[in-house]
């Protein structure tokens, strides 16, 4: 109980701007697979938490990772997702182009597309987002849209999965 109250008042009574000292890594990465029939493109958003974040690209070597404050380091981010997301269609990889990111909340989102396969592709995907930094990650993928979605989960070393892509 006194543990409790010191850990409570010591919250209550951080300086403004420690917040960043006091975050912890929350191991999940989510990442939607949908088909824009306006634009006839694959869609993909890949959420990860901030903080995350900052810790891959440090385990990678870069020691002033920052974010939010730095175009630059969402950038080497959403290099090394593209590294860690496998999509393919009917057996062949597809080359996901990087559209950008942005910082939502506490997470930052990393957006990439292509364009759209036939209706009855079979699409095969793996996320492997932030395994190699934490063997605890757990990644889930969304594909489709509306109220025919499938979700995978995945964790390190899952082999990848495979469904037909809804419209």
């Amino acid at each position: 109980m006194l543990r409790s109250l010191v850990l409570l008042a010591a919250l209550v009574l951080a300086p403004p701007g420690a917040a960043p000292l006091l975050a912890h890594q929350q191991k999940i990465a989510i990442s939607t697979v949908s088909v824009n029939p306006r634009t006839e493109r694959i869609e993909v958003v890949h959420q990860v938490p901030v903080h995350d974040a900052e810790h891959a690209l440090r385990a990678q070597g870069i020691k002033s990772a920052d974010i939010v404050g730095s175009a630059d380091s969402r950038e080497a981010f959403a290099r090394y997702v593209a590294r860690r997301f496998l999509f393919e269609v009917d057996g062949e990889a597809v080359s996901l182009d990087y559209v950008g990111s942005e910082i939502s909340g506490g997470s930052l989102m990393v957006y990439q597309e292509a364009p759209a396969p036939r209706a009855d592709a079979m699409a095969r995907v793996n996320s492997q987002i932030l395994t190699d930094v934490w063997a605890r990650q757990e990644n889930r993928v969304n594909l489709g849209s509306g109220t025919n979605v499938t979700t995978f989960i995945f964790t390190a070393g899952e082999p990848p999965r495979e469904v037909v892509l809804a419209r």
